[in-house]
Order: C-alpha cells, then sequence, then structure tokens
C-alpha cells in the first residue's frame, strides 16, 4: 500500500509516517519512481508505534522495544527496560508537580502584587 493509504487506514498523518521511517521504526519499499510502499503488516507496527509514543516513551526506547514486542517475544530485558522508563516518567511527574506548586505559589504572589506591587519574593 501507499504512504497515503496507510496514513488513511491507520489515523496518523504522512508527515508522521515519514518521521517513523526517519526514526528508523518503519521501513517501506521505494518504487522505480521513488513513492513509498508498505507490507499489510505496516498497519499493525503503526498501531505499535502509536501506543508506545502514547505512553510516553521516546522514539529512541521504541526503536529498542519494538522488535521484541512487535513479535508478543516479552523478554525479561523487556520487562526492565518498560519498567525503566516508567520511572523515568514517573520522575518528570514529580518534577512537573514541584513546578505546579511554584507556579501555585507565583500566582499567589501576583494576587497580592495587585495591592502590595511586589511579585516574585520569597514566602
Amino acid at each position: 500500500m501507499r504512504i497515503g493509504e496507510l496514513a488513511a487506514r491507520t489515523g496518523v498523518s504522512v508527515r508522521a509516517l515519514r518521521y517513523y521511517e526517519e526514526q528508523g521504526l518503519l521501513r517501506s519499499e521505494r518504487s522505480a519512481s521513488g513513492q513509498r510502499h508498505y507490507a499489510q503488516r505496516a498497519v499493525d507496527r503503526v498501531e505499535t508505534i502509536r501506543c508506545l509514543y502514547a505512553a510516553g516513551l521516546p522514539s529512541r526506547a521504541i526503536l529498542d522495544l519494538l522488535p521484541g514486542i512487535a513479535t508478543g517475544e516479552s523478554t525479561p530485558e523487556t520487562l526492565t527496560r518498560l519498567a525503566a522508563e516508567r520511572e523515568r516518567l514517573a520522575a518528570r511527574i514529580g518534577d512537573l508537580e514541584r513546578a505546579r506548586e511554584r507556579l501555585d505559589t507565583v500566582i499567589g504572589q501576583a494576587a497580592t502584587a495587585l495591592h502590595t506591587g511586589t511579585l516574585c519574593r520569597p514566602t
């Protein structure tokens, strides 16, 4: 199938499919005129890639994990890597929560500044 058909069948933009190829996540064959052609199994692969992106994994991790996940062969290494990615996300969430708390403080200070003319003073 051509790239437009794969995009339509998976709900992924043509641009995203090209990006997946650039990252080594997806492969196509080229026609004599240079058009991309994909095998039927590319639909399942794109859906797996989308699932992993939605789970917060970066393309490098997806590239490493995809061979085993795409074939359904879960290994202890796969589980270890997924757990490490979960910890990475948990750390980012913690950072974001702390940033939100700081922003709440700044919002409170901004509200006070409407009356006092000061902002971002230590509390």
